[in-house]
């Protein structure tokens, strides 16, 4: 399978603020796609046709055969939030940030669930053996809780989950949002939950900024390297979002990753890969798609010209410096 990570389609996110945000919602934050991911699948007929999840209530789907155009697919969960996690994070009003990939036979959808500028979080599972809604083997399974974090109990943020099974087959899950910044934890395969006694290590903090503002990864590994993209600063602005793209790289799936300069993730390292400009604005919660035929980096932005339109899509194709750093191009399909 071809894995589709972290793209964006015409859907907005409740996504969190800098700490000091207090807990309340926002005008559009549920229109739109925005921080989807996905994979690519060969259909019976030999064509390939792109899934994607995307933020929103009970987590839509979408397809496309030409990472242009997109069509909805049903959607993972009939209600907008599932009742343990309602329970759980009163107030909620749908799901963020869904990581969607496939292995060993399964789909794995990672979700998040919390309500914006706040802490008390959880992120769940929810496995299909089809992505099909034609498919005799379509039917989402939720497996429930994987994480949780309260200012009470956790220095963490329990959203934007991001799962990689690395080349030494470690099931490693990445998540977190601001505080205390991103962490990493093993999965046990059978359960797709941390591993008992698993340490959670951190990866990635802004702690030279008051906001903290870190988000969204997505790691992947090229040539030797393991690279681990997020996502800075104002996600949710419209014209005045400041969201950006930068990256790191460590031998190691768990780190430590440093930028281009050296300069440790964990000390606010990193090399900016992608931001905004005169008419995109904000963009941000990348991921990368890989194909026989090439790389693009998908994200959601901004556009200046239709902000009633929320974070939309883009795809970028995604090449490599000399040595080794990712370098993304101009967007594809923009009229």
């Amino acid at each position: 399978m071809l894995h589709l990570m972290r793209c964006a389609l015409p859907l907005s996110i409740v996504l969190l603020a800098p700490a000091v945000a207090m807990a309340q919602p926002r005008s559009g934050l549920l229109n739109g796609a925005p921080d989807p991911t996905g994979v690519a699948v060969t259909n019976d007929a030999g064509e390939t046709v792109y899934y994607v999840a995307a933020t929103g209530r009970g987590v839509q789907l979408l397809r496309s055969t030409d990472l242009v155009h997109w069509e909805k697919s049903g959607r993972v969960f009939e209600s907008a939030v599932p009742q343990w996690a309602r329970d759980a994070v009163p107030g909620t009003q749908g799901i963020w940030a869904p990581d969607l990939s496939y292995h060993d036979g399964l789909y794995y959808l990672y979700y998040s669930v919390s309500t914006f500028g706040s802490q008390h979080s959880v992120i769940g599972l929810a496995v299909n053996k089809s992505l099909d809604p034609d498919s005799a083997d379509y039917k989402w399974v939720d497996r429930g809780k994987v994480l949780e974090s309260s200012a009470e109990t956790t220095d963490f943020n329990a959203i934007d989950p991001a799962l990689l099974v690395d080349e030494d087959d470690r099931w490693l899950l990445f998540w977190g949002s601001h505080w205390a910044g991103l962490k990493v934890v093993e999965v046990d395969p059978a359960t797709g939950k941390p591993k008992q006694g698993a340490e959670f290590q951190p990866v990635a903090a802004r702690p030279d900024t008051n906001s903290h503002a870190i988000e969204a990864p997505f790691a992947m590994f090229h040539d030797g390297y393991y690279y681990l993209f997020v996502s800075w600063d104002g996600c949710c602005d419209g014209a005045d979002s400041t969201y950006n793209v930068v990256v790191g790289r460590s031998r190691d799936a768990t780190g430590p990753y440093v930028d281009a300069d050296g300069k440790p993730m964990l000390e606010g390292g990193g090399t900016t890969v992608l931001e905004g400009d005169q008419r995109w604005r904000g963009p941000g919660h990348n991921g990368v798609l890989t194909t026989d035929e090439g790389q693009w980096m998908v994200h959601h932005t901004y556009d200046v010209e239709h902000l009633d339109a929320q974070r939309i899509l883009q795809v970028r194709p995604l090449s490599w410096s000399a040595d080794g750093w990712p370098i993304v191009g101009e967007p594809v399909g923009v009229q």
